[in-house]
């Protein structure tokens, strides 16, 4: 695989650095990742990898653009409000990098299409908002030996970790059971700040270009919480747990979290 003249010119500036150059740019173009979730945490995963030169991204989401959604999901218009949002997606990025491919799946990750998905990618991304999907997430990466890079954002304070990076700590490492239903409440209930999902978004899609590039260091085995307010940034270190080996799906990731179907 090569670079065209068009592409050199497109990332003359990563190509510029030492760390990079041509053979890491090739990397990218070589890279396939999912991006799970096509809400704030996303795009500004999307818009960054995109703009890196990612050569496959895939979007799965089935929701559609709301009014709500254009104070922090910043690849959507207003003239999009009803539209698919992986529909939009695609639109956008393809107008700022055509020299990748984007995959859009209007639907909903499930222990249906999961393991499939995710074989066909080398880096899965947790952009969502819930605790079944993360569990989801979290049990498929494991399963098909992927890492997961995952975020998450709640009013004014961000996290940011890697999963299953060389075989190293999970998701249920971290959380090894889902919170009691009702004690988390959701970002519509208790809003979010506008930037915290660029920010946050921005160190994910920064693991990712990091795992593409293999540079050091992958925050695996580390949790990454930054606070908006106080700008206080932690990074707190967790083992794995050989307590919480997977392979297979559970049964229904909405009854393991407490949620009615």
């Amino acid at each position: 695989m090569h670079l065209t003249a068009e592409e050199q010119r497109q990332y003359r500036r990563h190509i510029s650095l030492d760390t990079i150059g041509e053979p890491g740019q090739i990397k990218l173009k070589q890279a396939k990742v999912l991006v799970i979730g096509a809400g704030g945490l996303s795009c500004a995963v999307l818009q960054y990898i995109a703009a890196a030169g990612v050569g496959t991204i895939g979007i799965i989401d089935d929701d559609i653009v709301s009014q709500s959604n254009l104070q922090r999901q910043i690849l959507y218009r207003t003239e999009d409000i009803g539209k698919s949002k992986v529909v939009c997606a695609k639109k956008t990025l393809s107008g700022l990098n055509p020299y990748i491919t984007i995959n859009a799946y209007n639907a909903c990750l499930n222990t249906s299409n999961a393991i499939e998905l995710f074989t066909a990618y080398d880096i899965i991304v947790d952009g969502t908002d819930n605790f079944p999907t993360r569990y989801l997430s979290n049990d498929a990466a494991v399963i098909t030996d992927t890492p997961l890079v995952f975020g998450s954002i709640f009013k004014f304070d961000g996290q940011v970790s890697v999963f299953n990076f060389k075989n190293g700590p999970t998701y249920r490492c971290l959380y090894p059971t889902p919170p009691e239903v009702g004690s988390i409440p959701n970002c519509a209930e208790v809003g979010v700040l506008g930037v915290l999902p660029g920010i946050i978004g921005s160190l994910q899609a920064n693991e990712v270009l990091k795992i593409i590039l293999e540079l050091e260091v992958v925050l695996s085995g580390k949790l990454l919480t930054f606070n908006t307010r106080s700008m206080k940034q932690l990074i707190l270190a967790f083992e794995k747990s050989n307590s919480n080996s997977i392979n297979k799906l559970d049964d229904d990731y909405q009854l393991f979290c407490g949620l009615p179907k």
